[in-house]
């Protein structure tokens, strides 16, 4: 009995330990797309400020 106690502790804590690594991942992930899309943001407000066109700077 208490080594199917400490079976079952052992793999929750590897599946906890796993959702959370995935979890760090995504988080990570959806941190340098926002990134990524704010630097293209400013790259095309640059280029706007440089053409001058007022139509496209409007949010």
């Amino acid at each position: 009995v208490i080594m199917l106690g400490k079976r079952l502790a052992d793999v929750s804590y590897r599946v906890f330990s796993g959702s959370m690594m995935l979890l760090t991942m995504y988080g990570g992930y959806l941190c340098a797309m926002r990134g990524y899309r704010y630097m293209q943001r400013q790259k095309e407000l640059k280029l706007a400020a440089e053409n001058q066109d007022p139509e496209f700077i409007k949010d």
